[in-house]
C-alpha cells in the first residue's frame, strides 16, 4: 500500500508541460542513453519533499518495487529514501545491508542524475569509513556505462575527506572511455579535487592533460586561473 501512497503523491505533482523537456534533457530518444525512460515531469525538489515524507517507511523491498519501473521519478525519490535511510543509520549492519541492495540495484540506476544524487552518499561513504575501496574498483572495471560513472562519482566523498589517491587511479581506469558522461564526470571530479589540492592536480595535468579527452580537461580546469588553464589547452 505504501508504494501505492508514494506513486499517488507523486503523480499529485506531475506537470505535463515539464516533460517533453526532460525527455529530451535526459536524452530518452531511441539509441539515447536514456532511451526507455518515461517522466512526469516532477521537478527534484518536490521529488525530495515525497522522499522526505516516506523514507522511513519504506522497507528495501518496496524501494526495489519503484526502482523497478520505467517513470524515471519512482526511480530518483526511490534512491532518495535509501540515502536518507542510509544517512539517518547509525548502524554499520544496516548501512552495509543497504550498500549490498544498491549494489544488486545499479541496472535501474541508469542515468546520470540517480547516479549522481547517490553513489557518493551512500557507496562513497561506505568505502571511505570501512575502507572498502575494492567496491569501487570492481565498479570501474565494469563494461556497463553506468557502474563506470558510479566509481568515480563516487570518489567525491573521499574529495569532501581529502583523501585524493583515489580519485586518480580510477580516473586513468577509463580516461578514454568513448562515451562524454564519462569524460564529464571524470573532469568533475579532477576539478573538485583541484580544489582541495591544486598542486595534485597540476602534477597530473603535466603528465596527462594531452592524453584526456578535451571534455574531461575543461571541466578539470574550471577554477584554475586563467593563464594554467590557456596552458593547459594548448597541450592539446
Amino acid at each position: 500500500m505504501i508504494v501505492n501512497e508514494i506513486k499517488t503523491a507523486l503523480h499529485d505533482l506531475s506537470d505535463a508541460e515539464k516533460i517533453s523537456v526532460y525527455q529530451r534533457f535526459f536524452k530518452t530518444g531511441k539509441g539515447e542513453y536514456g532511451e526507455g525512460d518515461t517522466f512526469l515531469g516532477i521537478t527534484v525538489p518536490n521529488q525530495r519533499l515525497v522522499a522526505k515524507e516516506y523514507y522511513n517507511q519504506v522497507s528495501l523491498k518496496e524501494i526495489k518495487e519503484l526502482l523497478s519501473f520505467d517513470i524515471h521519478e519512482y526511480r530518483l525519490t526511490a534512491l532518495l529514501m535509501l540515502v536518507a535511510k542510509y544517512e539517518k543509520s547509525k548502524d554499520v549492519n544496516f548501512q552495509k545491508e543497504i550498500v549490498d541492495f544498491y549494489l544488486s540495484q545499479t541496472s535501474r540506476i541508469n542515468n546520470w542524475d540517480l547516479v549522481d544524487t547517490s553513489c557518493y552518499k551512500i557507496l562513497g561513504h561506505y568505502c571511505y569509513h570501512l575502507n572498502e575501496e575494492h567496491f569501487l574498483f570492481d565498479l570501474a572495471k565494469s563494461e556497463d556505462l553506468w557502474e563506470k560513472r558510479i566509481a568515480i562519482v563516487s570518489t567525491m566523498y573521499f574529495i569532501k575527506k581529502k583523501s585524493l589517491d583515489i580519485v586518480t587511479e580510477i580516473v586513468l581506469m577509463n580516461m578514454n572511455h568513448p562515451h562524454d558522461l564519462m569524460h564529464k564526470a571524470n573532469g568533475w571530479m579532477l576539478r573538485e579535487m583541484g580544489k582541495k589540492d591544486e598542486e595534485m592536480l597540476t602534477l597530473f595535468l603535466d603528465v596527462n592533460a594531452t592524453r584526456l579527452p578535451r571534455t574531461s580537461l575543461r571541466y578539470a580546469l574550471e577554477k584554475l586561473i586563467p593563464e594554467l588553464k590557456e596552458y593547459y589547452m594548448k597541450l592539446k
